[in-house]
């Protein structure tokens, strides 16, 4: 059993994407990031990063004690690598899907989300920060076209890089991106779209999902911080 702190952010969809993949038996433990829940104590063990999302392995590998696993890409790895699955063993391919997990973790995570702060979210509007992030999404779009031309999937077969990378995909228009501009990323999304599990991950994030993304008071708690000695 899998307890999966989460909520429905890009980063959470990535994990419920691959337990409906690989049929794991799971259960979330919402974390209302605008309700200051990312903050709680019990939640600080596991996270140290106050981010959701986070899971607790209650069987895990070695048959010892419950295991934690906090950041979405390490725990896509964890989980990848426990079930055998969507991660592939022969070291070069390992190394492309590796590289493309990393490129959204690096890059398009923390672009379009600065993107999202700037254009969305921010007291006021501030044309460079704004035309900075919506131009250097704009480019990551362009190398994941490019990379979508001559293949199927991100990184060869299906994998743990394109569950990484979709959910921050499907936010384009918030994103200020058209996927005219880029035909093969906009196959790629409605394939993935189209995937039993996608739509499954989606479907168990709906209790959740109509509630504001973002509050007043919530935008107090996630763009204020700083540390606490």
């Amino acid at each position: 059993m899998i307890d999966l702190y989460f909520w429905p952010t890009p980063n959470g969809h990535k994990i419920t994407i691959f337990l409906e993949e690989a049929g794991v038996d799971y259960a979330i433990k919402p974390v209302d990031i605008s309700a200051g829940d990312q903050f709680k104590s019990e939640f600080l063990s596991i996270s140290p990063n106050n981010r959701m999302p986070a899971i607790i392995d209650h069987l895990p590998m070695d048959d010892g004690e419950p295991i934690s696993v906090f950041e979405s890409g390490a725990i896509l790895i964890y989980l990848a690598e426990k079930y055998g699955r969507f991660l592939p063993h022969e070291m070069r391919a390992r190394k492309i899907v590796h590289e493309w997990l990393m490129w959204q973790m690096g890059g398009l995570g923390p672009m379009a989300g600065q993107n999202h702060h700037f254009v969305q979210y921010a007291p006021e509007r501030i044309p460079y920060a704004m035309e900075r992030y919506v131009n250097e999404t704009n480019r990551l779009y362009g190398v994941l076209n490019k990379q979508l031309a001559e293949r199927d999937w991100v990184a060869g077969d299906y994998s743990i890089a394109d569950m990484a990378i979709y959910p921050w995909v499907l936010l384009h228009e918030a994103q200020q991106q058209k996927l005219e501009n880029f035909p093969n990323v906009a196959r790629w999304l409605t394939v993935m779209a189209e995937r039993p599990a996608v739509v499954a991950a989606y479907k168990k994030a709906e209790p959740w999902s109509n509630r504001p993304a973002v509050t007043e008071e919530g935008k107090k708690l996630l763009f204020g911080q700083r540390a606490t000695v």
